[in-house]
């Protein structure tokens, strides 16, 4: 048996990581400002996640949710604490596409003679069957998905969301804070105070998709709270464990659970929990929210100090950052790769994405300027 080729692949093989910093199978350093799409919020091979990972590990990696969980129950106390959303109601899953999906059913619970969801222009919830019909991409889109339940409209631009809310068949909106597939595209304050209004007065859930811009990456825990908004559903995954598959929703009080609404085999397990409290530990201990709003402004400073005729615009918030180049990215990223050894992400044909570990520091940040210099 063969892997299925469905994945455009570096000829690179990492076998190692410490923090900001990995290194391949011959021992060639690289700088990471990628972080595997997100996930490393942490660093690599962050100690106290280690230690507890493998405390838990040695005493119980895995039983199912027909038991009470107290590690679930620690995550939910610590998570509401530290995002300030101490009275909604969690339940974990594994990835940010699950996540989305029991979102958006659980929207359609609540609106259960309502099918249609407003989502952005350019958006990604995910690839599961909810998730990617909400997702504005038709070629990961499969025929059996395509069941014209979205409508794919412009961000910051409230007319048209407005029209579309008239008709009174809008069971939900789901948007990114900050779009990350999409380009490191923002929402304004005025828009989404606009949409959150707009939505509850006609009577659909407001559903905030935070799977790669929440977890304290924007400089805030949630990119939300930048725009004065309270959702009824928050999604997380990406880094809610630094690693091991996680995702979670975040769920109003107003929503009211029934027994064997949801469901999942492996969500919440207890590996996942610890590790995702060992997460919470580090981010509060190392003030990682703060970091990443210090060290990511002062990094998109020194990136417009260049003032490089081949970089149209900087853009993002905290670590997650979007340079808009006016030559296409993919060179640009392969020599950043191969020649200065710096993992970067991309969006679209020209824009390169940010998205280092929240440990990252002014120091990294000045070296990862220097490299893309030379390539520019």
């Amino acid at each position: 048996m063969k892997l299925f080729d469905v994945y455009s692949l570096f000829d690179v093989n990492i076998v190692k990581g410490k923090d900001c910093k990995v290194w391949d199978d011959q021992g060639q350093e690289y700088l990471d400002l990628y972080g595997g799409h997100a996930v490393i919020s942490i660093g690599h091979a962050h100690p106290h996640y280690v230690e507890r990972v493998a405390a838990q590990l040695g005493q119980l990696g895995f039983y199912s949710n027909s038991v009470r969980n107290t590690l679930q129950e620690e995550l939910a106390e610590r998570l509401g604490r530290i995002s300030g959303y101490e009275d909604y109601q969690l339940f974990l899953v594994n990835s940010g596409a699950e996540a989305n999906e029991n979102a958006l059913k659980l929207a359609s619970f609540h609106n259960r003679k309502r099918s249609v969801v407003l989502t952005a222009r350019h958006s990604f919830h995910g690839r599961t069957s909810l998730a990617v019909e909400v997702t504005n991409n038709p070629k990961i889109v499969a025929p059996i998905n395509d069941n014209h339940h979205a409508k794919f409209l412009p961000i910051n631009d409230l007319t048209p969301w407005m029209r579309e809310l008239d008709k009174e068949n809008v069971l939900a909106v789901i948007v990114e804070p900050i779009q990350g597939v999409g380009g490191i595209q923002m929402l304004t304050p005025e828009f989404a105070q606009s949409l959150e209004y707009f939505a509850h007065r006609h009577g659909a859930l407001l559903i905030c998709d935070e799977v790669q811009c929440g977890y304290g990456r924007s400089g805030r825990f949630f990119a939300h709270q930048w725009l004065g908004i309270k959702p009824d559903i928050i999604t997380v995954a990406k880094g809610i464990a630094n690693g091991l598959p996680m995702g979670g929703v975040l769920i109003s009080p107003d929503l009211k659970p029934e027994k064997g609404q949801l469901g999942t085999t492996f969500g919440g397990n207890h590996l996942a929990c610890a590790a995702a409290l060992s997460v919470l530990d580090v981010i509060e201990q190392q003030r990682l929210v703060d970091n990443a709003r210090e060290v990511g402004d002062y990094l998109m400073e020194k990136i417009r100090a260049l003032e490089s005729p081949k970089i149209n615009e900087v853009r993002g918030r905290g670590l997650m950052i979007g340079i808009e180049l006016d030559v296409p990215q993919k060179s640009v990223r392969q020599q950043l790769l191969y020649e200065q050894h710096v993992f970067t992400g991309c969006s679209g044909d020209f824009t390169l994405r940010l998205l280092p570990p929240l440990t990252f520091t002014r120091e990294l940040a000045d070296e990862f300027v220097e490299r893309l210099k030379r390539v520019l």
